[in-house]
């Protein structure tokens, strides 16, 4: 039986990850509006008085997002993974920096200093004879950066890579040396943990190796 498998996902790291673990996705992107989904997940916290959004609770919520939206709009029939990543450091929360002039900051923050990575993933089996199941999970995974100096800060930096990515480096690309440890999920950092979307699987029924031969 053909399973098909959608990733909600335009990251280029994450399908890569996927595609060396045998796994060939569709990717849908969504249109969600990262702010407002954050937003309206802060004032159901609140009301609920659940205290404040923590970050493995907004990348979870994001990811889930982007699943339902796809899954809402594109009539898939298949399973959908939605993923958000965020780098949470010295007690702030970064995303994407967009320019160089914010990616140059953080770095200049980030040097010398350890982060966590979290990575929400969000999965809705939408096959027309699944499980009907919807459910997410977060991988967070502490991260050690490099002293970097202002140098290789801004060499890093014009290489636009960091611009486009959550917590503005990369481990598996340019930024892969100014990354001296990690503990936890390699997978998770690069934005999808694959031993965590194995476990999410299971809970809807589905191996993983069922979608390798997909």
């Amino acid at each position: 039986m053909t399973i098909s498998f959608v990733l909600a996902s335009q990251s280029p790291a994450r399908l890569s990850t996927l595609r060396a673990a045998g796994i060939y996705p569709r990717v849908i992107v969504s249109d969600v509006d990262e702010d407002a989904v954050l937003a309206a997940t802060r004032a159901s916290h609140d009301a609920a008085g659940l205290g404040d959004l923590s970050p493995s609770d907004a990348v979870l919520a994001l990811a889930r997002a982007k699943a339902q939206e796809v899954s809402d709009t594109n009539g898939t029939d298949a399973i959908v993974l939605g993923c958000d990543s965020m780098l949470e450091i010295n007690g702030e929360i970064l995303g994407k920096p967009q320019t160089a002039e914010i990616a140059r900051e953080r770095w200049r923050a980030m040097r010398g200093s350890t982060g966590t990575l979290h990575s929400g993933h969000w999965l809705i089996d939408d096959r027309d004879d699944g499980s009907s199941g919807t459910l997410g999970a977060t991988s967070s995974t502490v991260v050690h950066f490099a002293d970097l100096s202002d140098a290789e800060i801004d060499a890093y930096v014009a290489t636009g890579e960091p611009l486009k990515v959550a917590g503005a480096f990369t481990v598996d690309g340019i930024g892969g040396p100014y990354v001296t440890a990690i503990e936890g999920d390699y997978h998770g950092v690069v934005g999808v943990s694959l031993p965590l979307l194995r476990e999410l699987l299971l809970e809807i029924g589905v191996a993983i190796h069922e979608l390798r031969n997909a």
